[in-house]
C-alpha cells in the first residue's frame, strides 16, 4: 500500500480490497467481519439497545487516546447506559486523500484494542475517500448494539424525588486535554483524556442493583448540561453540592487560566448514576472496586424544589442555577 491514503482506496476496486484486507481486517477482523458481506448476520433475543454516533475530534491524536479508541469507547458507553451489554459495533470511515497511512494504522490498531478490551466485535464497516480538503483528515461513524439485561431500563426521564446523584470520577479531563493539545498549551501538571469503555463496570452495577433509575455519560456539555437534560425530562430538581464535585487540581487550574467552567467540559470515561438514596452506599462500593470508578462519590440529590432546574449549592452555602450550555464552549471534542 501507499504511505498515504489515495482516492483509489475508496474506489471499491482492487485498491479498496487491499486497504480492507491489509489494514482493517488485520486489526478488526473476526469470523463475521471476515466474510465481507454487505451486512452482518446477528442473532438477537429480547430487548436491545442501539446507538449511533459520529466522531470528528480535533486533534485526532491526544494524550490518553485518539479518534479510533474514542469512537469505540463512546459507542460502547452509549449502549451500556441503557443497562445493556454491548455486543457489536459497525464502523464507517471518511478519509481525506493524503492522510498518512501510518496515522490510519495507529487509529485502526487502537480501535481493535479498544473493541477487544470492551468485549465487542466489529461486524460491518465502510470506507470512503474524499479529495484533499473535503474533510479534515478522518471522520468515523459508528453504530453499537447490545442486549438489555434490566427491567425497567435506565432512562433520562426516570429520576425520582429522593434519589441520590452519583458520579464515577473527576470532571473535565477530556475537554481540557483536547483544548490543550489543539492549542499547544503546556499545563504545569499532566492532563490527559479519561477516554474509556465503562460497560464492564456498568454491568456489575445494574446486575447487583437493578433499581437504577438513570445512567448517563456527561460528554458534550459536561455535567451541568447533562443534568439539565435529565431534570427537564423527569420534571424534577437536581441539587448539586459544589464541595463534593471531584475536579483535579490541574484541570481546575487550567480552566481558571482559560476562563472555562469544568462543569461544562466533556468527559469520555465517567458516568452519572441516579438511584434511590437507600442504595447509594452499595452503588458506591461497587463503583469504587473498579479502577474506572475508584473516585466515585455522591455529588447531589433529586428534589422537588425547582422542577426542571439544576441548582448548585456553593461552598459558601449559597445557591445558583446551572443552566444548559448555550452554544459550543469547545467544538469538536468527540
Amino acid at each position: 500500500m501507499s504511505d498515504k491514503v489515495l482516492l483509489d482506496y475508496g474506489s471499491g476496486g482492487r485498491a479498496s480490497q487491499r486497504l480492507i484486507s491489509e489494514l482493517f481486517l488485520k486489526h478488526l477482523g473476526n469470523d463475521e467481519l471476515n466474510r465481507l458481506n454487505d451486512a452482518a448476520e446477528l442473532t438477537l433475543s429480547g430487548k436491545v439497545a442501539m446507538s449511533t454516533d459520529s466522531f470528528v475530534v480535533d486533534p485526532i491524536f491526544f494524550p490518553g487516546g485518539n479518534i479510533g479508541s474514542l469512537a469505540v469507547h463512546g459507542t460502547v458507553n452509549d449502549v451500556a447506559m441503557m443497562g445493556a451489554i454491548p455486543r457489536h459495533i459497525t464502523c464507517a470511515y471518511i478519509l481525506e486523500e493524503g492522510l498518512p497511512m501510518d496515522d490510519l494504522e495507529k487509529i485502526v490498531t487502537s480501535m481493535g484494542q479498544a473493541a477487544r478490551e470492551a468485549g465487542v466485535t466489529v461486524v460491518s464497516g465502510d470506507t470512503k475517500v474524499v479529495p484533499k480538503g473535503a474533510v479534515d483528515k478522518i471522520f468515523i461513524n459508528t453504530t453499537g448494539i447490545g442486549d438489555i439485561i434490566v427491567d425497567p431500563v435506565p432512562s433520562g426521564d426516570a429520576a425520582q424525588v429522593g434519589d441520590a446523584v452519583l458520579l464515577s470520577g473527576t470532571l473535565g479531563d477530556h475537554g481540557l486535554t483536547i483544548l490543550g493539545t489543539r492549542e499547544g498549551l503546556d499545563f504545569e501538571a499532566k492532563v490527559e483524556s479519561d477516554c474509556a469503555s465503562l460497560n464492564h463496570l456498568l454491568v456489575k452495577l445494574v446486575r447487583e442493583l437493578p433499581e437504577v433509575h438513570v445512567l448517563r455519560d456527561p460528554t458534550r456539555g459536561g455535567l451541568a448540561t447533562t443534568m439539565n437534560e435529565i431534570t427537564l425530562s423527569s420534571n424534577v430538581c437536581c441539587e448539586l453540592v459544589e464541595k463534593e464535585l471531584p475536579i483535579r487540581a490541574e484541570v481546575q487550574g487550567g480552566c481558571s487560566i482559560l476562563g472555562l467552567d469544568p462543569l461544562y467540559l466533556a468527559n469520555e470515561g465517567k458516568f452519572l448514576c441516579i438511584l434511590p438514596q437507600a442504595h447509594a452506599e452499595k452503588a458506591l462500593e461497587i463503583m469504587r472496586a473498579d479502577p474506572l470508578g475508584h473516585g466515585a462519590c455522591q455529588i447531589g440529590s433529586i428534589t422537588d424544589a425547582n422542577p426542571g432546574k439544576v441548582v448548585l449549592i456553593t461552598k459558601l452555602g449559597g445557591k445558583r442555577l446551572l443552566n444548559m450550555l448555550e452554544g459550543e464552549q469547545l467544538p469538536r471534542i468527540c
